[in-house]
């Protein structure tokens, strides 16, 4: 296990240093160390098929690590963010999410995907882009190819969006408010959503991070949800064990969330759990990289780019709808 380990641990440093130097290059986070990870890791393995000896520890770190980590960002989650919210902006958020889900997984069987496959390009698209999909996968049943060609092609159309969002605002007569409203409700990853929206001013910035953070907070509800319904034609269902209906990390993450919420869980340590979570995550995605088959992604390719594509267009029209109702 250990030299599987070390592998997926060098596939992570250099998808960070990656991450740095394109940071430093362009001047505002573009592409994730957690999207490079999976990049390189499938380009290793499209040089060189790593032998059996390594494949326990790629398994651990693409299994374990990411379960681990989806609980650590439970600490991250502050229910209360609904509440400062407000109730029609967290309905409005409800509202953006759900349309996202229903005609992504829509536009993705018309197009040819997998029931599974479809919905998992739609959630990551509605909800936080490589976390929601990473989130998702295992709960789903999501095979490696699919997660694989989710979270790349939802990670490329997330840099366009980060480009052409501003030019969005004088376009429609959008305040800094309403821009910042409409940011957090389209732009996939909370860093993309801070290099799309503080540019433009810091009230644009902070209205897009408290709408992304309440969006977030979707995540947990929606793998709970899907991991009833995958199992919802088990006859025992009634006697099965609460961890067997859902799984562990999902249970962990809404303990991490309630603690978060209740003020036993300080901000330092939220800020170190999603900092361990990231880095976990990374690991996760290497590991998943060095299974990935590039044949039968770019097979299945334009299907996925084409539904990313049209939910992303249903999210911005209804966002910015809504956006145009709120005050000026």
């Amino acid at each position: 296990m250990i030299f599987g380990l070390a592998l997926v641990l060098a596939v992570s440093i250099v998808a960070w240093t990656a991450e740095l130097a394109l940071t430093a290059i362009v001047g505002h986070p573009t592409l994730e160390a957690i999207v490079l990870a999976i990049l390189i890791g499938a380009i290793v393995r499209a040089c060189w098929t790593p032998p059996k000896r390594l494949e326990a520890g790629i398994a651990f770190a693409a299994g374990f690590l990411l379960e681990l980590a989806i609980v650590l960002l439970g600490f991250g989650a502050d229910l209360h963010q609904f509440i400062k919210a407000g109730l029609p902006l967290v309905a409005s958020i409800i509202g953006v999410v759900a349309a996202a889900i229903v005609s992504g997984v829509a536009i993705g069987r018309a197009l040819g995907l997998s029931p599974v496959h479809a919905l998992l390009v739609a959630c990551g698209n509605a909800i936080c882009g490589n976390s929601a999909i990473a989130a998702l996968a295992p709960v789903l049943g999501a095979n490696k190819d699919e997660v694989a060609s989710a979270i790349a092609y939802t990670a490329v159309l997330g840099v366009v969006v980060i480009l052409g969002l501003p030019f969005l605002a004088p376009l429609f007569g959008l305040n800094d408010y309403q821009y910042g409203v409409l940011a957090g409700l389209t732009v996939y990853a909370v860093p993309q959503v801070i290099a799309a929206a503080y540019p433009v001013s810091l009230l644009a910035g902070q209205t897009a991070t408290l709408v992304k953070l309440v969006r977030v907070l979707m995540l947990g509800p929606l793998v709970v949800i899907f991991s009833l319904r995958r199992r919802r034609n088990a006859a025992m269902i009634g006697s099965m064990k609460i961890t067997e209906i859902v799984p562990w990390f999902v249970i962990g993450f809404l303990l991490a969330a309630a603690l978060r919420s209740s003020g036993d869980v300080n901000t330092a340590f939220a800020i170190s759990s999603g900092t361990a979570a990231r880095v976990l995550t990374v690991l996760a995605m290497a590991a998943l990289g060095l299974n990935v088959d590039l044949k039968a992604i770019r097979k299945i390719g334009p299907k996925v780019a084409l539904t990313v594509t049209g939910s992303l267009a249903v999210m911005v029209t209804i966002a910015l709808a809504i956006v145009k109702w709120l005050p000026r």
